[in-house]
């Protein structure tokens, strides 16, 4: 780590986006707490780092395919906080209307959609890297994935047809070492994902994903290549710090291990930590930027509390049904 001008902007940067991410996240938990959000929510709380690398390298013209665990990859592709708050709050001013919800996230002039169903994200981010090799654009598709989709035929079908047509595709798997409660020790028959590219003519990288600058050094290697060749894979090592959703009892991993994890390997601590060490960033430089964060954070909760939800009677809007005789919602 350099302390060059341009070097400490770089860090100040990325520091301040963690701290925004993890801020954001802890919104959406008073969310859960209050009510206001219903059904599932799943946090990405703990993988801050990978999300703060994949925005260094997503263009606006390139396209993101997301997961469940999504609201800090939307992040990354830069949508704008407050629809996207206001969206998984369920108010009209979402990016949905509040129709979809936290898993349902899209935004078409941003090229950003999420899906509920593990391992569907990736045909949709062949798609767009199929749409652009025959536009004949340099953009690169991302599919930003959990270890557990590697295991679906769409991962291998995905692999497969994007090697073939060389296309400008990056899969970024967030290996957090737990499919649900399954741990990744007991789901793969290799001891990392990222050997598996090497099947469909691709490269593979496994990289600490608690590590922010070898993250991002590792996604600039596979969009360089994506770009030139065709896909690549990045398999970000990570942690999950809260359950599978917000009300998962979570039993299925030993306190020792959740507590030890947590308070060791948290990627916003150890950054700041770093940050500090080296003489980048003093105490007061790094409580402004939480300050900062936090205040942004802060405010658009306030406003999204204050948006309407969408009306009762448009609650039919947007649902098909099928196999009902002679109906359709």
């Amino acid at each position: 780590m350099s302390d060059t001008p341009t070097d400490t902007q770089l860090w100040r940067d990325r520091y301040r986006l963690m701290v925004l991410m993890r801020r954001f996240e802890e919104a959406c938990l008073t969310g859960v707490a209050s009510k206001e959000i219903h059904g599932e929510l799943h946090t990405a709380i703990g993988q801050e780092a990978i999300a703060a690398a994949l925005a260094e390298h997503i263009r606006e013209q390139d396209s993101l395919a997301s997961t469940h665990r999504n609201h800090l990859h939307a992040i990354a592709k830069r949508i704008p906080l407050h629809p996207l708050m206001a969206e998984i709050f369920e108010k009209e001013t979402g990016l949905c209307g509040g129709f979809g919800g936290h898993m349902h996230l899209f935004d078409k002039e941003r090229r950003f959609s999420t899906t509920g169903i593990v391992g569907a994200s990736l045909p949709v981010a062949l798609g767009h890297a199929y749409a652009a090799k025959i536009a004949g654009r340099d953009s690169v598709a991302f599919a930003v994935i959990g270890d557990g989709s590697v295991n679906t035929g769409g991962f291998h079908e995905t692999m497969n047809m994007a090697s073939v047509l060389g296309l400008a595709l990056v899969v970024i798997i967030e290996n957090n070492e737990w499919a649900i409660s399954v741990p990744f020790s007991a789901a793969s028959s290799t001891p990392t994902l990222a050997e598996r590219a090497s099947a469909y003519s691709a490269p593979g990288e496994r990289v600490d994903g608690l590590d922010v600058d070898a993250t991002s050094a590792a996604i600039g290697r596979a969009v360089a290549h994506a770009r030139s060749t065709g896909p690549a894979i990045v398999e970000a090592m990570c942690y999950r710090f809260r359950g599978h959703y917000e009300g998962d009892l979570d039993l299925y991993r030993s306190q020792t291990e959740k507590t030890d994890r947590t308070t060791t390997k948290d990627p916003v601590v150890l950054l700041r930590a770093q940050l500090r060490d080296a003489g980048v960033l003093d105490e007061a430089a790094l409580e402004l930027l939480e300050g900062e964060a936090s205040a942004e954070i802060d405010a658009v909760l306030a406003a999204v509390r204050a948006d309407k939800q969408p009306d009762r009677s448009l609650a039919h809007d947007h649902v098909f049904a099928s196999g009902l005789k002679g109906s359709v919602l």
